[in-house]
């Protein structure tokens, strides 16, 4: 295992952690981390110890698999969570969508449905949770009819730090629970709403540069995962060894 800012990262490759979901006793909570996530892990004490409360933290970003030399295992949410589902099929196992943006849930239940016509799920979108993870009305009700479905599978999209900050609060509100995991943006692609980099793009890791392509917008956000969150692993292990 390896850490960074502090936090562990055990990066295990996908047929690990599924085994790991399959033989385990008790609900398991993954986070599947990126360079975005492990940067607010290091500004913010608080959600450092929350990333620390996971079970299991996958290696997300491809920034994070280099700045692990490559002694890690990548597995992109939106695999392991399509993953997940296969698996979800195959055991028979309930699978809850919670969160996204207007529509991103719905537009997913429709996508899953088509591909697992047989697979129980139901997709909530809530309304509004904080960073620490409060809720207000309208997700507190979703989250009630969430615990009356009683899911195996619960897939969480609310982008960081929310969605860790509200799996960590409600965690035991799902007895049946297999696994939890805090998805992002899986659910824009699930829905439509945004296209995966093409094939080729994602095996070199460069989903960054496709992104930077399709949605411009986000270029400051990519700058801090490409460029400022290498230098500050470098930094940070300087002053470790020092």
């Amino acid at each position: 295992m390896r850490e960074i800012f502090g936090i562990p990262i055990e990066g295990w490759s996908l047929p690990q952690v599924i085994n790991h979901v399959e033989s385990a006793k008790k609900p398991v909570w993954i986070v599947t981390a990126n360079p975005e996530i492990l940067l607010a892990g290091r500004q913010d004490s608080h959600y450092a110890h929350l990333l620390k409360q996971a079970d299991v933290r996958l290696v997300d970003g491809f920034g994070l698999w280099l700045a692990t030399f490559g002694k890690t295992k990548r597995v992109t949410g939106v695999e392991f969570a399509e993953r997940l589902l296969q698996l979800a099929h195959e055991k028979k196992w309930r699978v809850g969508l919670f969160g996204g943006t207007v529509g991103e849930a719905e537009a997913s239940l429709s996508d899953v449905q088509r591909a697992y016509p047989e697979l129980s799920v139901l997709a909530e979108q809530g309304g509004r949770v904080t960073a620490s993870g409060e809720e207000d009305e309208v997700t507190e009700q979703a989250r009630g009819r969430m615990m009356q479905f009683s899911p195996e599978v619960l897939l969480v999209a609310m982008g960081h730090p929310r969605q860790e900050a509200w799996i960590f609060q409600h965690l035991q509100d799902f007895p049946l629970l297999k696994v939890v995991v805090g998805v992002g943006g899986t659910f824009m692609f699930w829905s439509g709403k945004s296209r995966r980099a093409p094939h080729v793009m994602r095996s070199f890791g460069l989903e960054w540069l496709w992104r930077l392509i399709v949605e411009p917008y986000r270029w400051k956000r990519i700058v801090q995962a490409v460029m400022v969150f290498p230098l500050l692993v470098i930094v940070d292990k300087i002053r470790r060894v020092g």
